[in-house]
């Protein structure tokens, strides 16, 4: 029987050298350890084993293969980590899994033609290449992103498709193509400058359709609002979703930007792409771009992966500033240390960029704590008439802002900072905070992995686990003989296949406890391997001690005189823990 594509890829990538195009990993033994990117730790516990091709953090619980890492950390579904890795094992999904290519695969391949042909056009197109050019935009930087016209046809993308032998209804599920009602098909995009989307992996899933402020009258036929009907035109329009694009769960340009963002610790959050486009050529590298979409708990998690701090940016209007606070209300909970960049005079940071490129980068540099924003957006400078229900409001509003920030260290000195500009007392601004509504977290913390950690195992487990890994450090499961009566069902199970020489069990369960087992392997001195026996013999007896006290109850309950005895004769016979 023929291999499945996942273990295809699964021997043809080794898991240690995958992970350490992400992380820092350090040997340990047999081992490599790693500070853990899925929660914040100071002390390396995230855990990698060559023997066993999978990884596991001893901090927050979580752990798996080289799928489940990458779609934990890139947050994609499993159909994009398996295109991902097999195209890095050089597996070929097209002839190995026909279906899978037909379900997403050959919507890439469409996506990249698409962005081919766009490309191609924009060379064709005086029009386009002037508005570029008006907007700032360099030859290098226009090449670099991959930009390029739609034309003002209602079928040049459609027909240059079908030529070449695509299947209509492909090209619909794609989300270039629309169909009406009656049948007609016409392409999505027309007379737009095109903005390629990509995936974190780089590859083209959708665009971003920019139209030209001065764009011909739409084509007869084409299914455009005509303007002289009074129908506004979009001015921007997204590729719809689709089985490889999700709005909610990419940034635009972050495939291009999340190692300069990596490398300073922050990224410059932008709303559009000419804002990020502009910027990055401005100099400033570690930005991203929302696309014009609300900022999501998605787009945060691929965030946080590679930067603590956050600066944020909007349109000088009232609604780029109302979406401005609710990514920074959505950031703070997230933990990161959210600033604000303001850009005074200019509508955008691509005005900003286009007009002073230096004054950019300086503008970014500089930006305020998110809290002083606030207190100068909601707070007027001199003293306050608390009679006047605005003002009353507005105080509550920002002690609402402080409240949502995940730090507790933070929220108590914006505290006392707001308490400093009213003149009114900590303790009367923490007993409003605490009438507000609480406001949930943006994503769970490893803690909440933990706690799952915990429940699954009990402690006279996770001590069992521990000592057969120090049994198996030193190849020498004698050292575990005298503690084997102490030991649980599974690990005792684990460790005579250990014993054995081999890594792995049928049975899920037990394979888990043979992976956790695998991953501690380390040096354990005697004095830390005689201070574990003592652990597990103490938290046997205080088990044991539970059970006998029920079989007294049911016994004394039922009337059973010789069980009765018998557990109170072990009972007494137990050393005192």
């Amino acid at each position: 029987m023929a291999a499945s594509p996942t273990e295809t890829i699964k021997e043809r990538l080794d898991v240690v050298e995958f992970l350490k195009g992400y992380l820092t990993l350090q040997p340990a033994g047999k081992n490599f350890k790693a500070l853990c990117p899925f929660h914040r730790e100071k002390t390396p516990s995230f855990m990698v084993s060559p023997e066993r091709q999978s990884w596991h953090c001893f901090g927050c619980g979580l752990g798996g293969d080289i799928f489940s890492f990458l779609m934990r950390y890139e947050n994609v579904e499993f159909g994009e980590a398996l295109r991902v890795l097999a195209e890095r094992a050089g597996v070929e999904l097209r002839r190995l899994n026909p279906a899978e290519y037909k379900f997403a695969g050959l919507l890439y391949d469409i996506n990249n033609a698409a962005k081919e042909f766009f490309i191609r056009e924009l060379g064709l197109s005086e029009a386009a290449k002037q508005y570029l050019k008006e907007r700032g935009l360099t030859g290098a930087t226009i090449q670099e992103f991959e930009l390029g016209w739609a034309p003002n046809e209602p079928e040049a993308l459609a027909m240059h498709f079908l030529k070449q032998g695509y299947d209509p209804e492909d090209l619909i599920r794609a989300g270039l193509v629309i169909k009406t009602e009656r049948g007609a098909r016409f392409d999505r995009f027309r007379g737009r400058i095109m903005f390629p989307i990509h995936n974190h992996f780089g590859k083209v899933v959708g665009f971003t359709g920019r139209i030209l402020p001065t764009r011909p009258e739409p084509v007869e036929g084409s299914g455009n609002p005509s303007t002289s009907s009074g129908l506004a035109v979009a001015k921007y329009m997204n590729s719809p979703e689709t089985p490889i694009f999700a709005k909610s769960k990419l940034l635009y340009g972050f495939s291009k930007t999340k190692n300069a963002i990596r490398e300073a610790g922050k990224a410059f959050l932008v709303e559009g792409q000419m804002d990020l486009l502009m910027s990055w050529q401005a100099g400033v590298r570690h930005v991203v771009a929302s696309s014009g979409t609300a900022l999501t708990a998605d787009h945060l998690r691929v965030l946080r992966r590679v930067a603590d701090q956050l600066v944020v940016s909007f349109d000088n209007d009232e609604a780029g500033l109302a979406a401005g606070e609710r990514a920074i209300d959505l950031a703070e909970a997230s933990d990161f240390d959210v600033r604000v960049a303001t850009f005074s005079g200019y509508k955008d940071p691509a005005d900003a960029a286009q007009a002073d490129p230096a004054g950019l980068s300086a503008v970014v540099a500089a930006g305020k704590p998110a809290m002083e924003f606030y207190f100068d957006r909601y707070l007027p400078k001199g003293s306050f008439e608390f009679r006047d229900r605005a003002t009353l409001n507005n105080i509550r509003a920002v002690v609402g802002k402080i409240k949502n920030i995940a730090s507790p260290i933070q929220q108590g000195f914006w505290i006392k900072e707001l308490s400093k500009r009213i003149k009114v007392e900590e303790k009367f601004l923490i007993e409003e905070a605490g009438k507000l509504a609480v406001n949930a977290p943006a994503f769970s913390r490893g803690e909440e992995a933990a706690e799952t950690q915990q429940r699954n195992f009990t402690r006279r487990d996770l001590i069992g686990q521990e000592l057969l890994s120090a049994a198996l450090a030193k190849n020498d499961f004698a050292l575990v003989e005298d503690s084997l009566l102490y030991f649980t069902g599974m690990c005792r199970e684990a460790g005579a296949v250990l014993q054995r020489g081999e890594r792995t069990a049928s049975d899920p369960k037990l394979d888990e406890v043979i992976n956790l087992v695998v991953l501690r392997a380390g040096e354990f001195s005697p004095r830390e391997v005689e201070d574990l026996k003592k652990h597990l013999s103490h938290e046997y007896f205080k088990e044991r001690r539970l059970e006998l006290t029920e079989l007294v109850k049911r016994a004394e309950a039922e009337g059973n005189k010789e069980a009765l005895e018998g557990a109170l004769r072990e009972f007494g016979q137990l050393p005192v823990v």
